[in-house]
């Protein structure tokens, strides 16, 4: 079977503080988003979303984009940006304009958006984007596309998400380094909601957590958009210190065993089992686990332990943001996990019994040549970009280039087109 011919090809970084994954896609004549490549390495120069470390950050994009970039057997030179720290946050903005019951045209509805400009009010940070979610008939949401219909007022929710901007600079600047063009930073629970949530659930109410490694982002969607975002300064490596700290071993050991031999949830046999610290290979290379027995095997009853008092603490404080960000108290009560601590073994269960709520895995759309080591929680943001690529949606800063008001009749018509042309030159 011959292979489809690609018409566009894009490419998308997700920078994280554990690590820092790359992927090459490609649209094909007939539509079809297929991967190219996909590739990730270790994290450095960044901690909790921000460059702490030029050089190193430089070389570690640049590294994952060329094993992407060689998967593909080919290159890129405009990448999109996923960010999850930067201290990043969300407002929703409302704006309506005077119909008069007549029938809606489209000019109305690009008139709205340009409109929509003026009502975004950044308080000194950095517009990341800026999208339309829904529109709005005489108050009335959930219109998808106004055009054609009637109304007294056409009104829009716009949802902004916003971050530092010396942050984002950096991060720019680190991708740019590395010989890359940035098509957009995008905030990382806009791309991991993308590609983990169906659109009922945005549309219903779902939190959506992030659970990275130093920072874990809580999201909470409703009418189809971000309603409420919080940032907890927590997040897997705190359970790998954890382990390092209570057994006194080294973090590569430490999240070793997090990853092979943890898990959330408890059993009886637990007290029984016991785990090697060193990996094979590695016997009597690294320092006696505390604790451990004369082959240096700990109990997996007192890993598990060390996990679960973690993780007690974060659910605690996801529990607040929760709260704070009133989600619950209306309609939906599903809680969603991503990112690459939504890996651990048992998350679910615990969750769902700290939380209170139904929680489920987010899981990787299958995209066509996505490999499987990236089909996991901890690439759904890399995924999500993919597919925000594809969407290209509106963003209403750059809305309205071409746009041009018509002129319609109406009293005082002149007066209102010296007073648009005003203010759009001016």
């Amino acid at each position: 079977m011959a292979s489809a011919r690609i018409a566009r090809v894009f490419g998308a970084v997700n920078i994280g503080s554990f690590r820092i994954s790359a992927i090459v896609a490609g649209l094909s004549e007939t539509g079809d988003m297929i991967v190219l490549g996909s590739g990730h390495r270790a994290s450095q120069g960044i901690k909790r979303g921000y460059v702490t470390d030029m050089r190193d950050a430089t070389h570690a994009i640049r590294d994952a984009v060329e094993r992407a970039e060689k998967m593909a057997n080919t290159s890129v030179s405009k990448v999109w940006i996923g960010c999850s720290g930067a201290g990043l946050t969300s407002q929703v903005a409302k704006v309506e304009i005077d119909i008069g019951g007549r029938r809606i045209e489209r000019e109305d509805v690009d008139h709205l958006l340009v409109s929509a400009r003026d009502v975004i009010q950044p308080d000194g940070r950095m517009v990341l984007h800026a999208q339309p979610a829904h529109y709005t008939l005489d108050g009335a949401h959930g219109v998808a596309d106004p055009a054609g219909l009637h109304a007294e007022r056409l009104g829009v929710d716009i949802h902004v998400m916003l971050a530092e901007g010396a942050p984002i600079r950096n991060l720019t600047e680190a991708v740019q380094n590395a010989h890359l063009e940035v098509e957009g930073v995008i905030g990382s629970p806009v791309a991991a909601g993308l590609s983990s949530l169906s659109p009922e659930e945005r549309e219903l109410g779902v939190a959506l957590i992030e659970f990275g490694a130093d920072v874990t982002n809580v999201a909470v969607y409703s009418n189809g958009m971000i309603v409420g975002l919080a940032a907890i300064p927590m997040g897997s490596n705190a359970i790998t210190d954890a382990i390092a700290s209570a057994f006194g071993i080294r973090r590569f050991q430490a999240e070793r065993l997090k990853c092979v031999n943890g898990s959330a949830i408890a059993s009886p046999a637990d007290h029984r089992e016991m785990i090697p610290v060193d990996a094979p290979g590695e016997e009597n290379t690294g320092p006696v686990a505390r604790h451990a027995d004369d082959k240096n095997r700990i109990p997996r009853a007192e890993l598990v332990g060390v996990i679960t008092a973690q993780l007690g603490t974060l659910m605690d404080e996801i529990n607040k943001g929760l709260k704070v960000l009133r989600f619950g108290e209306k309609r939906g009560q599903q809680v969603v996990f991503t990112g690459g601590g939504a890996e651990l073994v048992g998350l679910a269960d615990f969750a769902q019994s700290a939380l209170g709520k139904s929680v489920r895995i987010g899981q990787v759309p299958h995209l066509t040549g996505l490999a499987d080591a990236h089909v996991k929680p901890g690439f759904s943001t890399l995924a999500g970009l993919v597919l925000y690529a594809d969407a290209d949606p509106i963003d209403i800063r750059t809305f309205g280039a071409k746009y041009q008001s018509t002129t319609q009749l109406a009293p005082m018509g002149l007066t209102t087109r010296i007073y648009q042309a005003f203010r759009e030159y001016f």
